[in-house]
């Protein structure tokens, strides 16, 4: 007789939603696209542009010696000095700076930086909510279940573009023990402004949360005499010069198309890198050395970041030149998304029947959210990631523009 005993995984676990790539997959299961013009998958947001060779030149030369070594979880003084001073640069930290010893930490990627920083600092004992914006990225949601958390969705304003903290009572925010933001946002390319950052740190003053910023799309801007703000930034504008229960995670993937590389950092609160630190040690995901060195000479690099800027800003520009009458949405600050509300209001409907019709694939906006009291601020959109070719998105956005013209 076989025992019931030894039932897999912890409870979190039967609470997790399909990802929403599975629902896509699912959705459009018995659809058949056309076969007399290509698919284009717009659904998911990897970068397609080429590989910056000086990236791909440091990770081949440093395969021989890194192979024969354990890395260290804290990563080479090289790596951790070159993010140091890309951080100061970029962010404009001036006299704040920023300790490559205290306050930095290499990650494998900010997926797996933003799930771990859940489990290594929430209690959900005494604060047991994780915040998070509304749409969102789902590995928020599936942190806070597996850390044995409550996942609370901020709505996002849909004016402003900004998640709704003020909707939230003291006594919400006295059990919060971590929210995440994402800025530039994921689906939104919303970027959070000083001010909207000052209210959250009067709450955060008050209660004490970890705020967790995941800024991996700041580097997509399309105003290259506005890059966007970060919380390093807004924190040093507050005098906040030591990052109180702040942490900001970034990543390579998006700034130089190496998804594939799994590289990013952690930076912020000495106190809460230690801490990480510590949890990160005993995970041991920590950094292959020839992936290290590439990093290295990818943050040393601003070349290839604005090239990268450039053909983005190439892509929104014919985009909204094609859309922008028949389908008005806003424009994003940055990222490589569209966040386009859908004529007639159903995202599930369009979905099925553009891909029916053009074989384009684009992700439903309530796959990024979650109803609430207050209704679901993804419903009704769906999300475009221009990460194809320019022609690829140019031929793209007008057979769009044909499906919404000419509906069956």
């Amino acid at each position: 007789m076989v025992s019931n005993r030894y039932n897999p995984g912890q409870p979190g676990l039967a609470e997790l939603q399909p990802y929403p790539f599975e629902r896509l997959r699912t959705l459009l299961a018995d659809v058949e696209p056309p076969s007399d013009q290509p698919s284009v998958p717009l659904s998911i947001g990897e970068p397609k542009h080429p590989v910056p060779a000086l990236i791909a030149d440091a990770l081949h030369a440093g395969v021989a010696e890194s192979l024969g070594r354990y890395p260290a979880t804290a990563g080479q003084p090289a790596l951790r000095e070159a993010i140091a001073a890309w951080l100061g640069e970029r962010f404009r930290l001036g006299d704040t700076g920023v300790d490559p010893e205290r306050h930095i930490l290499p990650a494998a990627g900010t997926r797996e930086a933003l799930f771990a920083v859940t489990q290594a600092l929430l209690d959900p004992a005494s604060r047991p909510d994780v915040l998070m914006p509304n749409p969102f990225y789902q590995i928020y949601e599936g942190a806070a279940l597996l850390a044995g958390g409550r996942p609370r969705m901020l709505n996002t304003d849909a004016d402003s573009g900004l998640p709704m903290i003020e909707a939230f009572s003291d006594a919400d925010w006295a059990r919060c023990g971590l929210i995440y933001l994402c800025s530039p946002g994921n689906p939104t390319g919303r970027v959070i402004p000083q001010g909207f950052w000052e209210r959250l740190f009067r709450l955060q003053d008050r209660h004490g949360f970890v705020i967790a910023a995941d800024e991996c799309y700041s580097e997509l801007y399309r105003d290259e005499t506005r890059a966007p703000l970060g919380l390093l930034q807004a924190c040093a504008a507050d005098g906040r010069d030591r990052f109180e229960g702040c942490l900001v995670f970034h990543s390579l993937s998006k700034r130089s198309n190496v998804p594939g590389l799994r590289s990013g950092f952690i930076a912020g609160d000495a106190r809460l890198i230690e801490a990480f630190r510590a949890y990160r040690t005993y995970q041991g995901c920590a950094l292959p050395l020839h992936v290290q060195r590439a990093s290295q000479a990818a943050w040393s690099d601003e070349t290839h970041v604005f090239e990268n800027r450039e053909a983005y800003r190439e892509k929104f520009r014919r985009a909204r030149s094609i859309l922008a009458d028949v389908a008005p949405y806003r424009d994003p600050e940055a990222g490589f998304y569209i966040w386009l509300p859908v004529p007639g209001g159903d995202d599930e409907t369009f979905t099925r029947a553009l891909y029916a019709r053009t074989g384009i694939t684009v992700l439903p906006g309530r796959y990024l959210s979650r109803p609430t009291a207050n209704g679901d601020p993804g419903a009704g959109h769906v999300r475009m990631a221009l990460v194809a070719d320019t022609a690829v998105c140019e031929d793209a956005m007008h057979r769009i523009r044909q499906f919404i013209e000419q509906p069956k």
